[in-house]
């Protein structure tokens, strides 16, 4: 676990790529105080007061398992707020925007690499992450294959295939983008085939199963399988380590009332994590409490990354 907003990993990425990714909000919201999230509307009338909060996780892995991992969290939401809080499994990050962008998902944890989308797109407005005891949070993307592969170094992938999950991830797609573009002059579909999974699971089963010869994943998911042995450690080679970045931010939909998103802020920031599910499944990365974050700062990486892949942020 380290601090994303260290100078060592901000001089790693800005070196080898450009300054800041050009970032602009969709046409539905505005941006007043210049923090790049959309603001709150001034005019009460547009204001959402939902008698049952809805709630999703990032898709990366098992809904089901999550579900039950949230539910002592969503009944803490459930008495600070005063509303129902319903768990939304979702299958994809498109879904899960649309889903937010549609009025059909209040509160969200929104993965690393589709946080800018759903913030210019859904009027997602994240402000908290989960983190360390001593504040520290964030992971690392690896590369990975399995022993004998014949693979032991990012070279070696020329020619040859690598997954991803999908386009709307960090160290699913963005980040080896990026990095193996900039540090080793590899292009998909030049220089390698890309195929995607569609989850970080999804890859490292099919690279512990021999489905994949490499694949570029989380390495925080991957600590997680690890540690409830859907994999193990002799099926899987790291063969390239990035620095860290921020996890999944969590935060609400723009036009929820302003005391309703005060109320869910509370929630997350006055949770209890002591003996509970969650503290049982995400210990397994070192994280034990939510810290507040903002999108400018905590994300500026990510938007450096989406700048270097020439992402635009268009929302139909």
């Amino acid at each position: 676990m380290k601090l994303t907003t260290t100078l060592t990993a901000l001089l790693a990425l800005t070196v080898a790529l450009p300054a800041q990714a050009e970032f602009k909000l969709g046409d539905r919201y505005t941006d007043a105080d210049g923090d790049l999230i959309a603001d709150i509307p001034a005019d009460a009338s547009e204001w959402i007061d939902p008698d049952t909060l809805i709630f999703a996780y990032t898709p990366v892995e098992d809904p089901a398992v999550y579900a039950e991992v949230w539910q002592g969290f969503l009944d803490h939401m459930s008495e600070v707020t005063g509303k129902r809080v319903q768990f939304f499994p979702v299958q994809s990050n498109a879904a899960q925007i649309e889903a937010m962008r549609a009025g059909r998902l209040h509160v969200a944890g929104f993965n690393t690499g589709s946080n800018p989308l759903a913030v210019a797109c859904a009027g997602f407005r994240p402000f908290a992450m989960m983190a360390a005891d001593d504040g520290s949070f964030g992971y690392e993307m690896e590369i990975i294959t399995y022993p004998d592969s014949g693979v032991t170094a990012v070279e070696d992938l020329k020619g040859k295939q690598l997954a991803f999950t999908s386009e709307t991830s960090n160290s699913g797609f963005k980040a080896p983008s990026a990095i193996l573009k900039a540090e080793f002059d590899m292009v998909a579909g030049e220089d390698f085939e890309a195929v995607f999974s569609g989850a970080h699971d999804n890859s490292i089963l099919g690279v512990a199963n021999k489905d994949y010869i490499a694949a570029s994943i989380a390495n925080s998911v991957k600590a997680r399988m690890l540690d409830r042995e859907v994999v193990t450690d002799d099926q899987l080679v790291t063969i390239y380590t990035s620095q860290t970045f921020p996890t999944t931010g969590y935060g609400t939909v723009y036009n929820l009332a302003p005391e309703l998103q005060d109320k869910i802020r509370e929630a997350f920031f006055s949770y209890d994590w002591t003996d509970s599910p969650l503290a049982e499944e995400f210990n397994r990365n070192g994280e034990d409490k939510f810290v507040e974050i903002t999108f400018k700062d905590e994300w500026s990486v990510i938007r450096t990354i989406d700048a270097a892949n020439n992402v635009v942020y268009e929302c139909n």
